[in-house]
C-alpha cells in the first residue's frame, strides 16, 4: 500500500488448483497494471488519478468508487508481485475453505475498510491530496484471516526461517503499527492496519456462526457413527443367530 502527496500516483499456495476468486483477482490486478504502463507510456497516466484513493475526492467529489479501484493500482512492478503473491500464497487455502463467494466478500471488505482508514487518516491530517494505491490492505486482512484459521500452519520467513503462521501475522501486524508513526514514509501502514482491523471485526463476527456450524457437523457425523455401529452389531448378532440354525 503506497500513497503519494498531491494527486500523482506513485510510481503457499497449498494445493495444486487455483480457486477462481484468487484466479481473477490475480488477472485483474496484473491486466490493470499493464494497461497503466501503456497509458503512462502514451501520455495518459493523468488518468490514473482519477482511480487512486485520494481524500479531496473522496469527500469534495463523493468519488466513493476510489475506495475499490485503488486496490487494482500499483506503485511498480515489485509493489504488484509482492501483493499478488501474497494473495495467491495464503487466499488460495482460505477461498478453499471459505467458498469464492465469502473469500472475495471478505476481501472486499478489507480492502475498503482499509481505505476508509487511509481517507480518515490524511483528512485529519490535513493531506487533501494525498494519492493512496495498492492492495495491500486487503491483503493484510487474507493475512489475518489466514493467522487465525490456521495459527498453527508453519511457513517460511523470509523464505528462510519456519515460524507458525499465528506469529507471523502478529510481526507483521507489529511492524505496520510501528511505521505507522512515521506519516511521511511514503507507504500507507494505517491502511494496513485498517484492513487488518476491518478483517477482525469481520472474523469476531463471524467466527461463532462457524463454531455452531462446525458443532453441529461434529453431531451428526457422531450419529452417523453410531448409527453405524449399531447396524454393525445387529448384523453379528444376526449372523450369528443363523449360523446356530445350522450347527449339529
Amino acid at each position: 500500500m503506497r500513497y503519494t502527496t498531491g494527486f500523482r500516483s506513485p510510481g503457499f499456495g497449498y494445493s495444486g488448483f487455483l480457486p477462481k476468486g484468487v484466479k481473477w483477482l490475480l488477472i485483474s490486478n496484473i491486466g490493470i497494471f499493464v494497461l497503466t504502463y501503456l497509458a503512462a507510456w502514451a501520455g495518459l497516466g493523468g488518468l490514473i488519478r482519477w482511480f487512486a484513493l485520494t481524500p479531496a475526492l473522496v469527500v469534495g467529489n463523493l468519488a466513493v468508487f476510489q475506495l475499490v479501484t485503488y486496490l487494482f493500482l500499483h506503485g511498480g512492478f515489485w509493489h504488484l508481485l509482492v501483493n499478488m503473491f501474497t494473495l495467491w500464497m495464503f487466499g488460495t487455502a482460505i477461498e478453499s475453505d471459505w467458498g469464492t463467494r465469502r473469500f472475495v466478500r471478505y476481501y472486499f471488505l478489507c480492502g475498503i475498510g482499509a481505505g476508509v482508514c487511509d481517507v480518515l487518516l490524511n483528512a485529519i491530517l490535513g493531506n487533501w491530496g494525498t494519492s493512496t494505491i495498492g492492495a495491500s490492505g486487503a491483503i493484510y486482512g487474507v493475512l489475518l484471516a489466514f493467522g487465525v484459521m490456521y495459527p498453527n500452519q508453519i511457513i517460511l520467513f523470509s523464505f528462510l526461517f519456519p515460524i507458525k503462521a499465528k506469529y507471523f501475522v502478529m510481526i507483521y501486524g507489529a511492524i505496520a503499527l510501528l511505521s505507522s508513526l512515521n506519516v511521511n514514509s511514503g507507504v500507507s501502514h494505517i491502511a494496513h492496519l485498517g484492513g487488518m482491523l476491518f478483517g477482525l471485526l469481520y472474523l469476531k463476527a463471524r467466527l461463532p456462526r462457524l463454531d455452531m456450524w462446525e458443532l453441529r457437523r461434529a453431531y451428526r457425523q457422531w450419529q452417523l457413527r453410531r448409527a453405524k455401529r449399531k447396524f454393525q452389531v445387529y448384523m453379528r448378532k444376526h449372523n450369528h443367530r443363523d449360523r446356530d440354525r445350522w450347527v449339529n
